[in-house]
């Protein structure tokens, strides 16, 4: 069929109506800056008990908070009454070193910044006894491996985890949570998928496991779902509920914690 200059007319207009139909579209991310972020742990072994506080930064900044200096952090106990002042050792970062968190004890934190205070609260658990580490082939690459943990949960008893897990000195970044919904009074082997860090023969691996109450397994259940290789490849992120009120981002647990280590086969 042999075009006329009547529809290459037309041809050409309908071109130049779709080119100016095109638009630009500005995503407009949310910019919820300033906010305290509290990274609060009080655990049952001997050594400096810390709370971090900072400010959050906007999404498309460099992921560095800012240090909150010259609050006025306090914990004290439902036990004794003990109030306990935290100095601040460097910018931000509040310790103190003559406390041993007690289990079942709840811990309350208290915070005064801004002519704002915030508090928190959290029980520690009993502790559930970490018996190994093992290590075996990846179920997708044989060279690299793939870590277990193994302990045995009380029977009985509502029990929630979280592992940090360490490669060659360097903390993995997924997050690792989990409770004995499904384990209750059985022997437990746990594997640590992560994918940030390749594991392989010969490299040390560290573990420490806690024993967390359930607000902060909320927590850190909410942010294993958020990451890549979380549950169905993770979920849209979302600020996860915490202990924390009025509204501040973080955390404060007061857990039992142990650590294992091993040299991968």
């Amino acid at each position: 069929m042999t075009l006329t200059i009547k529809h290459w007319f037309i041809i050409l207009l309908a071109v130049s109506v779709t080119a100016s139909c095109t638009k630009v579209i500005q995503l407009q991310l949310a910019d919820d800056t300033g906010k305290l972020v509290i990274e609060g742990n009080i655990v049952n072994s001997v050594g400096p008990q810390t709370v971090k506080l900072s400010r959050n930064v906007a999404f498309t900044n460099t992921n560095t908070y800012p240090a909150v200096t010259g609050a006025t952090v306090t914990i004290t106990d439902n036990v004794t009454g003990n109030n306990y002042r935290l100095l601040e050792a460097s910018p931000g970062t509040y310790t103190i070193i003559p406390m041993v968190g007690t289990v079942a004890k709840t811990y309350t934190l208290n915070v005064l910044t801004g002519g704002q205070t915030y508090t928190a609260a959290s029980v520690m658990p009993a502790s559930v006894t970490l018996d190994s580490l093992t290590s075996k082939p990846s179920t997708f690459d044989v060279k690299k491996r793939q870590v277990t943990l193994h302990f045995l949960d009380p029977a009985g008893v509502s029990n929630q985890y979280r592992f940090v897990m360490f490669v060659n000195g360097v903390q993995v970044k997924s997050v690792f949570a989990t409770n004995d919904d499904f384990t209750d009074g059985r022997y437990v082997h746990y594997d640590l998928r992560q994918n940030d860090i390749d594991v392989y023969a010969g490299d040390t691996v560290t573990v420490e496991m806690q024993c967390i109450d359930k607000v902060n397994y909320t927590y850190w259940y909410t942010l294993a779902r958020q990451q890549v290789n979380g549950p169905g490849g993770g979920v849209t992120p979302t600020n996860p509920p915490n202990n924390i009120s009025p509204d501040a981002l973080g955390y404060f647990s007061a857990h039992t914690t142990q650590s294992r280590t091993i040299v991968v086969k």
